[in-house]
């Protein structure tokens, strides 16, 4: 694997500017982050995908170096961010990969834009809610709004990793905790994330995706449980299915191995 240089822009949207890094040559492949909305997310992918394509990971409106305190009006607004992205840099095409809440934005994209779509990766994401999915977020906004931004990112990460990889790096939590805590968007933008991850649903809708689709999740994912990820590849016309015995809901960044094979296989198949 060759280090490749990446590139940093800032691209106007419109309504906000949007922090784009752009990694390798070669077909552009989009990484979309879930909640966090942080094009960081990726940083165990990068290099190993731009020995093969061109990389481009961003940070959505409001999260990260993009513009601040920018609100999202659910995923089809974010969708529309990410289409205006491209639009912006002149991808006519590409190999979209999202991650929960970016899979929610890339089902929106491959319905109402399917021609800007070569293939579509949903990482760990889901059709539509149901009652675990539901509570779940339900309880992390109020923890969220009751308690402040730093019990609910620390519940946040132990749902999303297992055990066995956050315990050894657990030292001082607060310590492992800060820089998560120095990226937090603010509680309104915090609030409206959650919302889009409330009101997805687009399961009566899934089955008319063209584009060729690779699901991927966890045994272990405690947010999005494995049932969502058989449920779009049952849904999807001739979706492939890929469920890694470990990983949890952070599969890209705790098995990155494997899940970097699963996912390049599908892509350069």
């Amino acid at each position: 694997m060759v280090t490749a240089s990446t590139e940093t822009r800032r691209v106007d949207i419109g309504d906000a500017e949007i922090h784009v890094e752009i990694t390798g040559s070669g077909p552009p492949v989009l990484l979309v982050a879930g909640l966090g909305g942080r094009g960081a997310f990726w940083s165990e992918q990068v290099a190993a995908f731009a020995d093969h394509f061109t990389v481009i990971t961003f940070d959505h409106r409001g999260c990260g170096a993009s513009t601040p305190d920018k609100v999202v009006y659910g995923a089809e607004h974010m969708a529309n961010d990410v289409l205006a992205l491209m639009d912006a840099m002149d991808l006519e095409k590409v190999r979209l990969v999202g991650h929960s809440t970016g899979g929610a934005i890339g089902q929106h994209i491959a319905l109402s834009h399917a021609e800007r779509l070569e293939q579509l990766v949903l990482s760990c994401s889901w059709a539509g809610p149901d009652t675990y999915l539901t509570e779940l977020f339900r309880t992390r906004r109020e923890i969220l709004i009751s308690c402040g931004p730093l019990a609910y990112l620390t519940t946040g990460t132990y749902l999303a990793m297992p055990s066995r990889y956050l315990q050894p790096q657990m030292k001082s939590a607060r310590a492992f905790m800060e820089e998560r805590l120095a990226a937090f968007p603010g509680l309104e933008v915090e609030l409206s994330r959650i919302n889009a991850v409330y009101t997805h649903d687009l399961r009566s809708r899934v089955h008319d995706i063209a584009v060729p689709t690779f699901c991927i999740g966890a045994m272990d994912d405690q947010i999005t449980p494995p049932g969502f990820t058989s449920e779009l590849a049952r849904l999807i016309p001739h979706a492939k299915e890929h469920l890694l015995d470990h990983g949890g809901h952070f599969c890209p960044r705790v098995v990155t191995e494997v899940y970097n094979e699963a996912v390049l296989s599908f892509l350069q198949g």
